[in-house]
């Protein structure tokens, strides 16, 4: 007896973009997003921070970010060769003992009171966020379908800003508003330059033990997530994913305009948000508002962007990815227009706006970047990461513009926002031609 199949019976199965064999090791490996996300913004506030209680211009206390994105410039390509010879596991446990490290240190920086030493233990901790990002990013795109990856580092990358607001909170409401440093008289103006010498010597030490100890408890939370993730059975990968050798792998991505393309794109991209991010409280503090109530802003401009995050992913179901990067790089440059030239709290809101139109840069570049890029994806997820070197080379220089004055007949806090806007400039740039080369 014949059977016909009907062409309604026949179903085209759509590729899931985490099948369920993975579900643990990604949820295991998604929570390391979170973490770096607590690390990095935990530490944008600590500009503002330190600018005070150490007394330092701001183009010196942004030497915080010199040192924290610094450390992804140096480790990158060590960590991705280290990922090659060992594994994922090894390479994000290693990671994770490295940012432990880092965070530990903050105790004897804070008893020397040295910021150089501060600057040390931020470099040494982001080694470890060297390889955790050089390791997870590559991680999550290969667990699964190549069709879903993209929309599966987005997924992934949507629980960073978690981290990221949980870093914020903390700065905000346990570090910045305890600062006896940032104590202000009825005018506006700060008390503690006027104090003596011993008095200062007090407010410096109590002040250094409040940003000090959110790290040290960071530290502890991260062994114990290294302990479990090293407990844990976690997916292999084959020989074929995993071998590199990088003068061969070089040679290949240098000719690859799309991947060669994306790493500038994401110097600009990594650089945009910690401008943006860093010195929301210095533009805020332009407009009389204390640093712990400035903190309110940025948190608001992270839950801006935790939201679009997760909109944007869900927009790729029916819009390019390479569209929407491009629609939100002009986007962005719209709202940043409104940062420079807005004087006011429209100029803040404005730049609070930016955060929307940031939210899918990181992933998306990555993305595409590394859509075909086949043996040699180890090596260009560590060219990638480097470019968050972005986020170290352009802050002290956003910092001396503002430690200008005025620029232009404008603030100088305004002005120096023309370096994002140069930054949006470049991605829409590189989403108009990723769109090209694949139409």
């Amino acid at each position: 007896m014949s059977k016909n199949i009907s062409v309604n019976q026949v179903v085209e199965s759509k590729p899931e973009v985490v099948s369920r064999k993975y579900i643990v090791p990604f949820v295991l490996i998604t929570s390391l997003f979170a973490l770096w996300g607590f690390a990095n913004d935990i530490t944008n506030p600590m500009v503002a921070a330190f600018q005070t209680v150490m007394e330092i211009s701001t183009a010196k206390a942004a030497l915080i970010q010199f040192a924290f994105y610094g450390g992804y410039a140096t480790m990158a390509i060590p960590a991705a060769l280290f990922v090659q010879k060992y594994s994922y596991k090894k390479g994000i446990l290693v990671g994770l003992t490295l940012y432990a490290t880092g965070a530990l240190l903050f105790i004897p920086a804070a008893q020397f009171e040295l910021f150089g030493f501060f600057l040390v233990s931020l470099y040494i901790l982001t080694f470890g966020l060297a390889f955790l990002e050089t390791t997870a990013n590559p991680y999550i795109l290969s667990m699964g379908d190549k069709q879903t990856a993209t929309r599966r580092l987005n997924l992934a990358q949507s629980f960073n800003p978690v981290g990221s607001l949980l870093g914020m909170f903390v700065a905000s409401k346990f570090i910045l508003v305890s600062l006896q440093s940032d104590i202000r008289n009825e005018s506006g103006e700060l008390i503690f330059s006027g104090l003596s010498t011993a008095e200062k010597a007090v407010i410096r030490t109590n002040d250094l033990a409040t940003i000090r100890d959110p790290y040290v408890i960071l530290g502890f939370v991260v062994i114990i997530i290294m302990i479990i993730i090293a407990f844990s059975k976690m997916p292999s990968i084959s020989k074929s994913d995993n071998s590199i050798h990088p003068y061969e792998s070089f040679k290949r991505l240098i000719k690859n305009a799309e991947y060669r393309g994306g790493v500038i794109a994401q110097v600009f991209y990594v650089a945009a948000q910690i401008m943006c991010w860093t010195f929301i409280i210095q533009y805020a503090d332009n407009l009389g508002i204390p640093k712990a109530e400035a903190q309110n802003y940025n948190i608001l401009a992270m839950v801006i962007f935790l939201l679009s995050r997760f909109i944007s992913t869900y927009l790729m179901k029916y819009m390019n990815s390479r569209l929407l990067l491009m629609l939100f790089a002009i986007g962005g440059m719209i709202t940043i227009l409104g940062v420079i030239f807005i004087q006011g709290m429209g100029g803040l809101y404005s730049l609070i706006a930016t955060s929307a139109f940031m939210s899918l840069m990181f992933p998306t570049i990555y993305g595409i970047a590394l859509e075909n890029v086949n043996e040699d994806k180890i090596l260009g997820a560590a060219g990638l990461v480097m470019a968050i070197v972005g986020g170290a080379l352009m802050p002290p220089l956003q910092g001396s513009i503002i430690d200008l004055g005025t620029v232009a007949s404008l603030p100088a806090v305004n002005f120096s926002f023309i370096l994002p806007f140069i930054s949006f400039v470049v991605i829409s740039f590189y989403g108009y031609r990723s769109i090209k080369s694949s139409s």
